[in-house]
């Protein structure tokens, strides 16, 4: 038996319901996850535009917004995970403009001047269906009178097949909110910077709906943690997964659609396996 964790992310019972072997390995084994370029891109852009979105709206500019992300570098910059990275001058240079272009994409799908920002990276920690859940709101608006969660994404708009769990995840910020203050959101956006907006109305439906969901993922880590059975499930993310050398079903997933040329060539985990 191990011991289940204190409580429960959107991220963390997203990962359980992906992959319960990937799960354990990063929250129960701890074994190191290091953060790809593309997370610390994104991880860098959101920092800008918290500190953008504290401002009046007025200064809201891609003006402010180039000062603050000078400013913002100089820390980011020292930071052991993007040490880690290992960046030549040229890749630095690189990993700056791709981090400016997900900033500057912010205007791309909204006027940041007009929207009424009422909090940035919001912690909220409730009960949700008896699960102790944590998460962090990227920003909170009221828009028309509703109250909105809007959570920034710097990756690729995925397909019509991957988009539920996103959407999934943005309904437990607006169930969280609703517990915390009383008030249910009125819609849940995701922005992906520089492509669109993935606006969701939030009913007590859908939000009972994630709610159910997140509490049988809980039941479902209980169960695992009691037994020790974390099984995997192979596919296609496991070309995106750190710890695929420590799973041989996932080794052998990897080769086989290496060998049949079905897996994606910028997926970071062949490296691994090579």
């Amino acid at each position: 038996m191990v011991e289940a964790p204190p409580h429960l992310s959107p991220s963390s019972a997203s990962a359980f319901s992906s992959c319960p072997r990937r799960w354990r390995f990063k929250y129960i084994d701890k074994l190191p996850d290091p953060s790809s370029q593309a997370a610390l891109v994104g991880t860098f852009a959101h920092q800008v535009l918290e500190l953008l979105c504290q401002l009046e709206a007025t200064e809201r500019t891609p003006d402010q917004a180039k000062a603050l992300a000078r400013v913002a570098w100089a820390e980011f910059e020292i930071d052991e995970d993007y040490a880690a990275l290992e960046l030549d001058v040229e890749q630095a240079r690189a990993f700056r403009w791709q981090a400016w272009l997900a900033i500057a994409g912010l205007w791309d799908i909204e006027d940041p001047a007009g929207v009424d920002v009422v909090s940035t990276e919001q912690k909220i920690k409730v009960e949700l269906e008896s699960v102790p859940f944590v998460g962090v709101v990227d920003r909170v608006d009221r828009i028309g009178g509703d109250l909105v969660v809007s959570d920034y994404k710097s990756g690729t708009l995925p397909g019509f097949r991957w988009r539920q769990d996103k959407i999934q995840q943005v309904m437990l910020y607006a169930a969280a909110l609703q517990a915390s203050t009383g008030e249910r959101p009125g819609r849940a956006r995701l922005l992906y910077l520089g492509q669109r907006v993935l606006d969701v109305r939030v009913t007590q439906a859908r939000i009972d709906n994630a709610t159910t969901m997140l509490s049988e993922t809980w039941v479902s880590i209980g169960s695992a943690c009691s037994t020790e059975e974390f099984p995997p499930a192979p596919g296609v993310l496991c070309g995106w997964c750190p710890f695929v050398t420590q799973c041989p079903e996932g080794q052998g997933e990897l080769m086989a659609r290496m060998e049949a040329g079905s897996l994606p060539a910028h997926a970071p985990s062949a490296a691994l396996v090579a």
